[in-house]
Formats: C-alpha cells, sequence, structure tokens
C-alpha cells in the first residue's frame, strides 16, 4: 500500500460561467426613405465588407426629386442675382438722392430675401441627393449578413418597423458576455485586476477554443435580483470558427489558492458521504469522513475533514479494515499526489 502525508500545496483557481456570444458589432440595416426593393444584392449569410451593397430601392421617384429640387435652385439663383443687380441700382441712385431711402431699404429687404430663398433651394437639393443616395443600402461594417426581412418588390417605409432590412454583425473579434457572482468577481479583481485576466472559451461541443480571451468590459454594479456582475472577453475570430448567438463555457484564471488536495483514488463514497483511510499514531487505519470541493486536475480539494501532517492511504483500499494494523515506513511530506511511502498491511 502507499500512503501519502497532507500538505498544503497552491492551485490555480478557475472560475466557470455560461456565457453567449455576439458579435462586437451588430447593425440593424433600415431603409432611410421610403420606396419598392428593386434588388437584393448580397447572399444571405455571406461576409460582407464595409461599403458593400445591399439592396437597391427604387430610384426613379427621387431623381424625379432631385431634378425638381435642381430647378428651383436655377430659379431661386436667377431671383438673387436679378435682386442684388437691382439693389445696386438703387443704391446708387440714393446716393445721388434720386430715390428715397425706403425705396432703397425696400431694394435691400428683396435681396436678402432673395439670398435666403437660394439658400433654401441649395438646402433641398442636397437633401434630394443625400434622399437619391438612400436608395443604395450599403453595409456600414464587415461582418456577417443575415437573412432579409423583406424581399424583391415589397414597399418599405422609412422610419417604420417596415424599414429594417437586415443585419451584419462584426464576428472578428467576437464578444461573449457572462456574469459571475458578487464573491467571485470581488476574488477575481483581488487576484489580478478585470483588465488582466485571461479567459478561456470551451464550445459547445466540449472542445476549448485554440485562441485565448480578456476581460474588455467588467459591469460596475451588481444585479439586485441576482447578484450577479456582468463581463464581457473578448476574442480572436478570424475563420469565424464561433457565430454570435452561441452558448459556451468561460473559464478564467483566478490567481491561486493554498488548498489540500488528495488523489481520486484515495477518497471512497460511503452511504452518507465520502471518506478517506488514513493512519493513525498507532499505524492502524482509520475512517476519516471529508468535505470534497472542487476538483484540481484529477484530485479532489477537501474542504473540511484533513489537515496538514495527516498521512492517508491512496491504493489497495478494498482490502482495509477499521483498525488493521500497518508496518508504515517513514512517510515523506510531499505534494506530488502519485509519490507516497509504501506500507504493508499485516
Amino acid at each position: 500500500m502507499t500512503t501519502l502525508t497532507i500538505i498544503e500545496r497552491s492551485v490555480p483557481v478557475t472560475l466557470e460561467a455560461v456565457g453567449r456570444t455576439e458579435g462586437a458589432k451588430e447593425v440593424e440595416i433600415r431603409a432611410r426613405v421610403s420606396g419598392i426593393i428593386e434588388k437584393r444584392l448580397y447572399a444571405e449569410g455571406a461576409y460582407v465588407k464595409a461599403g458593400a451593397p445591399l439592396f437597391q430601392i427604387e430610384r426613379a421617384p427621387f431623381e424625379i426629386a432631385l431634378a425638381r429640387a435642381r430647378a428651383d435652385a436655377d430659379q431661386a439663383t436667377a431671383t438673387r442675382d436679378q435682386a442684388r443687380r437691382e439693389t445696386e441700382r438703387v443704391a446708387g441712385l440714393y446716393k445721388s438722392s434720386a430715390v428715397s431711402q425706403r425705396i432703397a431699404e425696400e431694394s435691400e429687404t428683396a435681396y436678402r430675401s432673395a439670398l435666403a430663398a437660394y439658400d433654401a433651394a441649395q438646402a433641398r437639393v442636397r437633401e434630394a441627393q443625400l434622399n437619391l443616395s438612400y436608395t443604395s443600402v450599403t453595409a456600414p461594417i464587415s461582418g456577417v449578413t443575415g437573412r432579409a426581412l423583406h424581399s424583391e418588390g415589397s414597399l418599405v417605409t422609412a422610419n417604420n418597423e417596415t424599414s429594417l432590412l437586415t443585419t451584419v454583425s462584426q464576428t472578428n473579434p467576437i464578444w461573449v458576455r457572462f456574469a459571475l457572482s458578487e464573491a467571485e468577481h470581488a476574488g477575481l479583481r483581488r487576484s489580478q485586476g478585470n483588465g488582466d485576466a485571461s479567459v478561456e472559451l470551451v464550445l459547445a461541443d466540449g472542445k476549448p477554443y485554440e485562441a485565448t480571451g480578456h476581460l474588455n468590459f467588467a459591469g460596475s454594479t451588481v444585479d439586485r435580483q441576482l447578484g450577479t456582475v456582468q463581463l464581457r472577453a473578448e476574442f480572436t475570430n478570424p475563420q469565424m470558427v464561433i457565430l454570435p448567438g452561441q452558448f459556451a463555457t468561460v473559464r478564467i484564471g483566478a490567481g491561486n489558492r493554498q488548498v489540500i488536495a488528495v488523489p481520486q483514488s484515495a477518497v471512497v463514497q460511503g452511504n452518507q458521504s465520502r471518506y478517506v483511510w488514513t493512519v493513525d499514531a498507532q499505524g492502524k487505519a482509520a475512517q476519516r469522513p471529508v468535505e470534497t470541493g472542487t476538483w484540481t486536475g484529477s484530485d479532489w480539494i477537501i474542504r473540511s475533514g484533513l489537515a496538514p501532517g495527516d498521512r492517508i492511504i491512496v491504493d489497495n483500499l478494498m482490502k482495509l479494515n477499521p483498525g488493521s494494523e500497518l508496518t508504515i515506513a517513514p512517510a515523506v511530506a510531499t505534494d506530488a499526489p502519485a509519490l507516497g511511502t509504501a506500507a504493508a498491511a499485516r
């Protein structure tokens, strides 16, 4: 048989939480003018670059509106020029006292009104140009497109629920939102601070994601109902292995702590609790109830029941009975669970 002398050892602390992925940027693509959708110019679910055309809305009504605005602007320009010439003529006459001050002031007022009308006409031209440009709906960011919510031939209305055409999600980098309890969050802050914590991601198939992430957001308040703090981690995702909306397990390293850990083989499940076999002061086998915690590698972390200096038996446990006498060689304290000292039962 093999015994192990218990000592405390340092083990890494890992916090786990279930998170959900989302694009680093998620944009709703909406129609900014009302009209008929003539074409869908992208493949649903495909990756597009910023500026790529997505939809084409009927242009003709907006081209007509632009032509009308330009005609109004030309007329306003002619009126402004005529008013300026008239003002200059009346000003010369006023200086020679050929006309009254009232006529000069009326001429100046007419010129200012013509200037205002000209500015308004130019603004309507810019507005018409802008509306015409909105008939070509483009991607504001690079990312993965969603499904088209309206087919070709559908009428969409600006500033209405029907204006939503599709979505675009930036998937590189990708974000993962999750929450930690207040105690876990406090331990994380004490150990290394939010900004320095490295984060691992385990996907739904149980395989860890190849890239390590980092925290890029930590909430400053605790949820009153759940007692949790919201956090967010960022991961590179150049191959689109992770898609927005997935559930995944987040693991965060939160420093180290001193614990008592024993090999799995040393812990026995009894009828009411778990226990280990110890070697008492008389060299006899004795059962010791223990409270186990989480795992560290292949070892159980023992919350209570053992103390540094105790000796436990780690193999051939089926041969033991309470009070069995053992011939024990001098035990060697070690933090390596697989090592111990040989002991012969008799």
